[in-house]
């Protein structure tokens, strides 16, 4: 009975209309967070450490709002299923560099999150007007992306500070050295753990795709 019913969901799912539509409450939501993206980064780049923190906050707090408002009313639009993650992907890029440029988050850190979101933004897009193909974001990625933005709080508020763990002298992996760092570096670093893998199944699950639709026909171009 439970797998039935679980059976069932998912295919109410699949079945949520897409409509063409563009002014809706979840894409007026979505452009909202893109416009607090700025925001921050003056705040932050101006010194105001807690105006910036809150800022990032309300802009990564809100990512489960569109979504959960679109299908909840259904109205799951095609803008919509492009803007949600683009904002997500510009708000994680912006928010990294922001702590970056501050002195509190080491390059490489910086590379594999850009990297990654580029990644999944021109992937993405390119697979869906392309080939007219959306990979679902799947529960682990929106953890990943929690786990960052939780991060990317605590770093750019900057308190409180909490002792490192002084296992080596390496100034590139803060937390592991003995000095003092914001509590929001060990949420980076789950994160980073998270993000990882769930591209490496983003990769799979687009190759799968697209090798599905090479045998039963191409898509749009």
């Amino acid at each position: 009975m439970g797998a039935a019913r679980q059976g069932k969901t998912d295919q109410v799912r699949e079945e949520e209309p897409v409509s063409d539509r563009i002014l809706t409450l979840p894409n007026v939501i979505s452009v909202i967070r893109l416009c607090l993206v700025p925001l921050y980064l003056a705040l932050l780049m101006g010194g105001q450490d807690l105006a910036a923190a809150v800022t990032f906050a309300v802009a990564a707090g809100t990512d489960f709002l569109d979504g959960q408002i679109a299908r909840r009313t259904h109205t799951v639009s095609k803008l919509g299923q492009l803007l949600d993650p683009t904002v997500d992907r510009v708000l994680m890029i912006t928010g990294v560099l922001g702590v970056f440029l501050v002195g509190r988050l080491p390059l490489w850190i910086i590379l594999v999150v850009v990297l990654r979101d580029a990644l999944l933004l021109g992937g993405g897009s390119w697979l869906l007007f392309k080939r007219g193909i959306r990979v679902p974001v799947i529960y682990p990625g929106k953890f990943a992306t929690t786990f960052l933005f939780v991060g990317f709080a605590g770093l750019v508020l900057n308190a409180p500070l909490v002792p490192g763990l002084g296992l080596t002298d390496a100034a590139w992996l803060p937390g592991f050295t003995a000095a003092p760092v914001s509590w929001g570096i060990w949420f980076i670093y789950g994160g980073l753990i998270l993000a990882i893998g769930t591209t490496v199944y983003y990769l799979w699950a687009a190759l799968r795709a697209l090798k599905a639709q090479g045998l039963g026909g191409e898509g749009p171009r």
